[in-house]
């Protein structure tokens, strides 16, 4: 069951990374008159979200998008991190499930005080259309990944997504200090499920990680990267994208 909370935006740990960082005060006075902020614990389906009802930012935790098939098999499509959008718009349903899988706090918004804005505000309708379009290139850019990087790239490219998704989405080159600990959303099965290999693969490659001094593992969830710019050459890129279906 959630918890149901009113905050000010001025308090927002993701104020200045969200959609909602280009409406003017105005506009973000009438939008906060009616949010309230969701708290869920880890593993609580999340339900409402709709063109219909509401929509959310994602104040802090990680949100798996889970897509099932016709026999019960399921699949991780999308991790969801802070500062990104939660909902469907233009759409009365979405094809996902939203899962936490952490403990979440969701700023949540009516959809149809947000889809006006959308309508009305250019600079909200541009940096959406922008996001979705990053989010679009993210999605092929993990294709990539599941298709042809080695295990050993893609649990590399795994962990610099969550470590930068801590934080703003500015920080496009974060130096060392800023990414000293990780808490990892998924346990090593969710993980060998999303990257497309086997958990003992996986377990393998952190094993390996944490013996030549790349990264080093506090317990099962708890990691601190000790070598940030060793981790992007072995994930095969700089500029690892965050795999987030949110805009």
């Amino acid at each position: 069951m959630a918890n149901y909370v009113r905050t000010s935006c001025l308090a927002c740990a993701v104020r200045e990374s969200a959609l909602c960082h280009v409406l003017n005060p105005q506009q973000l006075a009438s939008l906060n008159r009616r949010s309230f902020r969701k708290r869920y614990a880890a593993g609580q389906l999340i339900s409402g979200v709709s063109a219909t009802e509401w929509y959310a930012t994602i104040v802090s935790g990680v949100i798996k998008l889970i897509k099932a098939l016709p026999d019960g098999r399921q699949q991780i499509v999308a991790l969801l991190l802070p500062s990104d959008f939660l909902g469907r718009p233009f759409k009365a349903t979405s094809p996902y499930v939203a899962e936490t899988a952490t403990t979440v706090e969701l700023c949540c918004y009516s959809a149809r005080d947000f889809d006006r804005l959308l309508a009305e505000q250019a600079d909200l309708k541009q940096l959406f259309l922008e996001r979705a379009l990053d989010a679009v290139d993210a999605a092929r850019d993990w294709m990539l990944l599941l298709g042809r990087k080695s295990a050993r790239e893609k649990v590399a490219a795994f962990l610099l997504m969550i470590a930068r998704g801590r934080g703003s989405r500015a920080c496009a080159t974060c130096v060392a200090d800023q990414f000293e600990r990780v808490e990892l959303p998924l346990s090593r099965t969710e993980m060998a499920d999303y990257l497309g290999l086997r958990l003992e693969t996986v377990s393998r490659q952190l094993n390996w990680l944490e013996a030549v001094g790349i990264v080093k593992r506090l317990d099962r969830r708890d990691i601190t990267i000790c070598n940030v710019g060793e981790l992007e050459r072995i994930s095969g890129s700089e500029t690892t994208p965050m795999n987030s279906a949110g805009v």
